[in-house]
């Protein structure tokens, strides 16, 4: 018998492992719910197959077009050989990246046994349940990658024959990336889901709160996957434009140029796997939460299944959408972004009649506090989904104008190029700085529209449901919205391998053309996942208190003590006989548990003081009884500290970049000054020592800001407690989300500029104009592809790390707490 290879004996270590741990927790499971699985199987409806079978549809569409792609004809053998380079460097940086990244989920997942399986203040589930997270995140930027490297050849080739077949083949390449993120990411859910609930016979809520802990494992490899890729990219692009633009004064993408290789390699490590392992992440987290808070609000089955077949049916809905994009025969460059924008319009009308029906079907004659919820109150749930498509749709438009060429702020940055460089910064920044207020007001009124919609002003939980499932709404079409992303990079490298193949002029026009837009809608992308990340933290943020009050009621039955702001009452106590006197109908109503965790809840008539349970109060009982509130110091603390996590985390990202990019100008300089002939186009560059020094310098420079914003809400929560936890989410969700429009509209806004001026005839490349806008792109390249971007993933991973350590934090932040001096 043949034996099995390296890779498949890993493989299969793993496989008996993860079983091994599903026997061995599933076995003596203390929370899970006494029934047979042929039972449990019985309890879910038969609709919520339609997940799954959604994954796999989109998986199975996904391989389809890749195997579409690889048939069209690759080029010459020059074009290979220049696209093999870039495909070796993607690749290598990816093995280089998930060894730290795997090394680093060791240690993670370590840590959480230790805190599960010792401590008992978090599930036993959630050390697998984030390693699978991690896992099919790095799995689909892997994918994603793979295709765009192997397809941008591809496209060069197919724009050489029409405009029409180049946009076909890149965009339907970029859709790989899509449809594999969206596949994985409703597969790993409906897995888990399976198992917890049918397998485990966990409880519904606890089934929830232990799905949304893999988040954690998504946004952590999703971290890394951001800023090394962006700092590789962007290391890279600012040494290929400062000295072969600037210095050397010769053409972008001409292969004298040393960087001009890692430059391409960084397109697809950042804006690729990157961009995918962000929106994965964010996909994920805002299923999950809503789930969790479906649950809290009383819908039961109905909630939890809503999200995830909204999610299912909007991944089968792209599809349509993402086939229908193509040019209409001889339509010109103008003719791009419309098409593209039918396609995305599509989806998103589809989706909304779907989710109408899903939403009545699932959720209608649910009662909520002994009483149904009735068609208006449905409707206003549909409603909230409208509003957060709507706002993912204005964000994007708003994100259009601002950073596209056809439109007058990025016309006023390049006419103030004729100036130089400075008044050009000073432009670009103020139309970064101005572009905000568009998105914030959309996502202000997109979150009391979605609030109010679902009746938050009478049911404060369904309200919370509302928001969240407003950010499903808003990623509903995430399959075709990250496709018309991840095209844009493939459409670059297709540029540039047209640009060092010397391919006819109009093979590079047309490759421009789709670069140009690509740049839109990726500029529009980064805004749409800014705007679904800000709904997302803020569902994240409710997550959070409910997964406290499960910390509350651990910490009751273990080691009372600790557990803040609780009244905990024994049976038989003179405590319990006063608070019967007070509050007998929830006494009467109260399981015989004892003991139970019950939280203060203002006083009776008589000036007495009354508790209700922690299990069933409301989140803003709950927040009253942990003192979350402006007047806390700790709380004030810790929104301080959240917006300056921000500024903080941004400030590392960028000097990164500016400390690896500076190796790589060296580097540059020395191939020019050192290899004879290469400016003649007699030598060739060493490619390979750029890509190495990329590569070495993202690898050693994530590490800092992911370890900072891995441990700031957990130390956080141990000085400060729960207030000071809540601050800090609160304020890094505020600034950041200000902070990340601002800079990502900022550079896709400068990029367009330069751009644009390059496609003058008069003033255009290499004019003192072209040289000052190659210094704003510049600036720009690290706040729209490695600060801006990273910003997202930090919001909501401050968020998941609170929700997984939150046990942690009640049960030692108390003994913290004493030994600061602390009430």
């Amino acid at each position: 018998m043949r034996k099995p290879t390296g890779k498949r004996s890993k493989l299969l270590v793993l496989a008996l492992l993860f079983g091994c741990a599903l026997l061995l927790i599933g076995g003596d499971a203390p929370s899970a719910v006494k029934s047979s699985i042929s039972d449990r199987v019985d309890l879910v409806p038969l609709l919520w197959y339609a997940v799954p079978v959604a994954a796999v549809l989109a998986l199975l569409t996904a391989f389809l077009l890749h195997r579409r792609m690889v048939q069209y004809d690759a080029g010459s053998e020059r074009m290979q050989k220049i696209a093999s380079y870039v495909r070796t460097g993607a690749m290598a940086y990816l093995r280089q990246q998930y060894k730290i990244v795997g090394i680093t989920f060791v240690i993670l997942a370590a840590i959480l046994v230790v805190v599960a399986f010792v401590f008992h203040a978090q599930s036993v589930w959630v050390p697998f349940a984030f390693l699978t997270g991690g896992f099919f995140s790095a799995l689909s930027g892997f994918l994603g990658m793979n295709t765009s490297t192997l397809a941008s050849s591809r496209t060069t080739m197919a724009a050489q024959e029409s405009l029409d077949k180049g946009l076909k083949v890149a965009f339907r390449s970029g859709a790989v990336m899509g449809l594999v993120v969206v596949g994985l990411a409703l597969l790993d859910i409906s897995a888990w889901f399976y198992v917890l609930y049918v397998v485990a016979g966990l409880e519904l809520r606890e089934v929830t709160l232990v799905m949304l802990c893999f988040g954690m494992g998504a946004s952590t490899q999703a971290l890394f996957a951001r800023v090394g890729g962006g700092i590789f990219t962007k290391s890279a692009d600012v040494g290929a434009d400062l000295v072969g633009k600037v210095e050397a004064g010769i053409p972008e993408d001409d292969p004298r140029n040393p960087a001009v290789v890692a430059d391409n390699v960084g397109d697809n490590v950042g804006d690729v796997a990157g961009m995918g392992a962000d929106l994965y992440e964010s996909f994920c987290g805002s299923i999950l939460a809503t789930a969790a808070l479906g649950v809290a609000a009383g819908l039961g089955m109905g909630g939890v299944m809503c999200p995830m077949l909204i999610a299912g049916v909007g991944a089968f809905l792209s599809i349509i959408g993402i086939l229908s994009v193509r040019l209409p025969k001889g339509a010109g460059v103008g003719k791009l972004l419309s098409v593209l924008n039918r396609g995305i319009n599509l989806s998103s009308v589809l989706v909304l009649v779907a989710s109408a029906g899903l939403v009545f079907l699932l959720l209608r004659n649910v009662e909520v506090n002994g009483e149904a919820l009735g068609t208006w109150r449905v409707a206003g749930i549909w409603g909230s989904i409208v509003v957060g498509l709507l706002a993912g749709v204005g964000i994007g438009y708003s994100t259009s104008y601002y950073t596209s060429a056809n439109f007058s702020p990025v016309k006023g940055i390049a006419e103030q190029a004729r100036k130089g460089a400075a008044t050009l910064m000073i432009d670009g920044l103020a139309v970064g700085m101005w572009s905000t207020g568009l998105p914030v007001l959309i996502v202000a009124v997109g979150i009391m529209l979605s609030f109010a919609l679902a009746g938050g002003f009478s049911n404060y939980a369904l309200g919370l449901y509302g928001v969240s499932i407003a950010s499903v709404g808003m990623l509903s079409t995430l399959a075709i919205t990250l496709a018309t992303d991840a095209y844009g990079p493939i459409a670059d490298n297709a540029g540039g391998i047209a640009q060092m193949a010397g391919l006819p002029p109009e093979v590079r026009e047309r490759t421009d053309a789709l670069d140009s837009l690509g740049n839109t809608t990726a500029a529009i992308g980064k805004g749409f996942a800014i705007g679904s990340a800000a709904l997302t933290a803020l569902a994240l943020l409710a997550s959070y208190v409910e997964e406290v009050r499960i910390g509350i009621e651990r910490q009751a039955e273990s080691d009372f003590a600790l557990a803040p702001a609780v009244v905990v009452i024994e049976e038989g106590s003179l405590r319990e006989r006063e608070m019967r006197e007070v509050n007998p109908r929830i006494f009467a109503a109260m399981e015989d548990k004892h003991p139970v965790a019950y939280i203060q809840s203002g006083k009776t008539n008589k000036g007495e003081p009354t508790v209700i349970p922690v299990n069933t109060s409301s989140i803003p009982s709950l927040l009253e009884a942990m003192d979350v509130s402006l007047m806390n110091p700790r709380a004030l603390v810790g929104l301080f500290i959240g917006g300056m996590m921000v500024f903080v985390f941004c400030a590392m990202t960028m000097k990164a970049v500016g400390r690896a990019a500076g190796r790589m100008v060296e580097e540059v300089r020395r191939q020019f000054r050192e290899i004879k002939g290469l400016m003649e186009g007699t030598a060739e560059a060493d490619y390979a020592r750029c890509v190495a020094i990329a590569t070495q310098a993202a690898q050693h420079e994530m590490i800092a800001p992911s370890i900072v914003a891995v441990l700031a809400p957990i130390v956080m929560g141990l000085v400060l407690g729960v207030a000071g936890v809540m601050g800090l989410l609160a304020g890094s969700l505020s600034t950041g989300f200000i902070v990340a429009v601002m800079m990502a509209n900022a550079g896709g806004a400068w990029d367009n500029a330069k751009k644009l001026i390059e496609g003058k005839k008069e003033g255009g490349k290499g004019s003192p104009e072209h040289k000052a806008s190659v210094v704003g792109d510049t600036v720009g390249d690290p706040f729209k592809d490695t600060a801006g971007p990273s910003l997202n993933i930090l919001l909501k991973l401050m968020a998941m790390v609170s929700i997984v350590f939150a046990g942690v934090i009640l049960k030692f932040g108390p003994q913290i707490h004493r030994l600061l001096g602390f009430k």
